[in-house]
């Protein structure tokens, strides 16, 4: 059977850890002052791969905690991925050159295909594309706005380009704790032909078990975030029990 992976995710605003409620920059709980701490919990708890947003860096369209990142990076022995701000290929190599090892192509997936295009054709797996959708939509800039693209339809262009990771995002369960869109998940899984990663919702482990029910289809792992910090999931048992 194809592996699942559960992602603990660390959303860092300010050079904390913080929580945003679908994206909403006035709706922020801090979580923790120092990232890095968080990252070495969530190892300690048997995380294969941390998951790393630069929620500043998305607003402003270029890395903003990359140095932090790095440090993150270098403190643990798992994998760590990184998406926000990043489009151009400066910007994805210094994060490559800090040890991340795998970035995620989101605004930029929408507004510079080109430099998609080169950044799949240089460092192929270690680019995933991240699809936030709101309506079946993409948006972009930290969720700023709404593009006229269908999240399907850009996948599959993607795919055919070399993309072989996307992270789905339903921004309308984000940070909601009501459970992920199950059905627009594997819909994208199924016609895009490659790993879906699901992001946004996931509250309970009943989540992730309907997530994981699916690998077949090409769910290739879920992003936890908030569930972790109020604690409604416990890491190392949703690992036990899925992972």
């Amino acid at each position: 059977m194809a592996a699942f992976t559960i992602y603990p995710a660390i959303d860092i605003r300010g050079g904390k850890c913080v929580r945003l409620v679908q994206g909403d920059y006035n709706r922020e709980t801090v979580y923790n002052d120092d990232p890095v701490d968080v990252a070495k919990l969530w190892e300690e708890q048997g995380a294969s791969w941390i998951h790393l947003v630069d929620l500043d860096g998305a607003k402003a369209g270029a890395p903003v905690n990359d140095t932090l990142i790095g440090d993150i990076a270098r403190a643990v022995n798992v994998p760590v991925q990184v998406g926000g701000g990043l489009r151009n290929l400066t910007h994805v190599e210094r994060l490559i050159d800090l040890g991340v090892a795998r970035v995620i192509l989101g605004t930029a997936a929408i507004e510079d295909r080109d430099f998609v295009r080169r950044a799949l054709d240089r460092y192929g797996d270690k680019v995933a594309i991240g699809l936030d959708a709101r309506n079946g939509f993409v948006a972009t800039r930290g969720w700023l706005e709404t593009s006229e693209v269908k999240a399907e339809e850009l996948a599959v262009e993607l795919a055919a380009q070399g993309a072989s990771t996307f992270i789905f995002t339903d921004i309308s369960r984000d940070g909601m704790m009501e459970g992920p869109n199950v059905e627009a998940i594997v819909s994208l899984a199924r016609v895009s032909g490659k790993s879906v990663i699901a992001s946004g919702g996931v509250s309970r482990l009943d989540d992730l078990r309907r997530l994981a029910d699916h690998r077949a289809d090409g769910v290739a792992g879920a992003i936890v975030g908030k569930a972790l910090y109020t604690e409604s999931i416990n890491l190392t048992e949703a690992i036990r029990a899925i992972g």
